[in-house]
């Protein structure tokens, strides 16, 4: 069947500007880090990407070693872009990244000039796209020259290769780093995406006040905390969850004392009349600064749910006070190491 996207796609979710640039983002963006390798079938990826689609969702972020194995989301994407969304393309933003393990060798790895235009030449050819909207260093280099990996997001802007330059898991610091660098070659920062849950708290702790008084926009990652505030693992580890398979969680990272917490907050969710996954969502959003977050979706039911969140995303004082006592932090975020320095 040739899909033809649902008529009031614009009508189902707000959007929000992406810091004083000119591109607005779905308040939830849709990734594809977990659900759209090679281990799953194609059908039900392109479902789910229908489906978002239909519902609002125009941001479609990826990275090089997404998978696995490693590149195959961008190639399973660039065929359900070319078989099903390629009539759309002016309509959405699909991201990329580089930064993290992609090739052996020394440069398949960390922020050389080599290695990020190299990766982005091979993500366009996956994708089979002439251009990315927004690429990515995917994680700060301590040891390559911040000239050197803005040098090469300023290189791809002006190449033509993507529209946009942005930074993942970078330091409040090395934010303003990086916005200064790029703003004196002419490519000015278009937006942070740094981890960020009610687990996981630590860009309260400067860097939004770097990127709102600067005018970058922010797209939380992992706001669900690798799933642990589905609620998934309050009875348990379920098998084939990602826990029990230590990958980017694993299961001595959920304490008794975290559960505890997650069981409190999920009891917030309920007297909201949300899912605690909704919750979870909707708190990341409850600061303008954050123009979106980013959701992962192994089913459209899956999707379907997380998008809701956007229904309901107020806060009063009391229910932000009673979060606060129990929005911790639970040691899972694996990206600390990034924005350490």
């Amino acid at each position: 069947m040739t899909y033809a996207a649902a008529g009031d796609r614009y009508s189902r979710l707000p959007y929000r500007r992406c810091g004083r640039s000119g591109i607005m983002l779905p308040e939830v963006s849709l990734g594809l880090w977990q659900n759209f390798g090679n281990g799953k079938p194609l059908e039900d990826q392109r479902a789910i990407l229908r489906r978002a689609f239909d519902l609002g969702v125009t941001h479609f972020d990826l990275a090089n070693n997404y998978g696995p194995p490693y590149g195959s989301a961008e190639i399973n994407f660039g065929r359900i872009m070319r078989e099903d969304l390629r009539p759309y393309r002016d309509e959405l933003i699909i991201s990329t990244k580089a930064g993290y393990d992609m090739w052996p060798g020394p440069y398949g790895d960390h922020g050389s000039r080599k290695y990020l235009l190299a990766s982005l030449d091979q993500s366009l050819k996956r994708m089979g796209l002439e251009y990315v909207d927004i690429f990515y260093s995917h994680r700060f280099d301590p040891d390559t020259p911040l000239e050197e990996t803005m040098g090469a997001l300023d290189t791809a802007v002006r190449s033509g290769r993507a529209l946009y330059a942005g930074i993942s898991s970078y330091s409040a610091e090395r934010t303003m780093d990086a916005i200064s660098l790029l703003r004196q070659m002419g490519t000015p920062l278009l937006i942070h995406q740094p981890s960020y849950s009610m687990l996981n708290r630590w860009i309260e702790g400067g860097l939004l006040d770097v990127l709102g008084r600067e005018g970058v926009g922010c797209i939380a990652f992992s706001p669900l905390a690798q799933g642990v505030l589905t609620g998934k693992y309050l009875d348990g580890m379920p098998s084939g969850s990602r826990a029990t398979q230590n990958g980017s969680l694993s299961s001595d990272q959920i304490s008794e004392a975290t559960l505890t917490h997650v069981r409190a907050l999920a009891g917030i969710a309920g007297a909201r009349g949300q899912s605690l996954a909704q919750l979870a969502l909707a708190w990341a959003l409850r600061d303008q600064r954050v123009t979106s977050v980013l959701i992962g979706a192994s089913s459209v039911a899956q999707l379907e749910e997380n998008l809701a969140a956007v229904s309901n995303t107020s806060f009063s004082d009391d229910e932000l006070s009673a979060i606060d006592r129990d929005a911790v932090d639970a040691g899972i975020n694996i990206w600390a190491a990034s924005s350490a320095h």
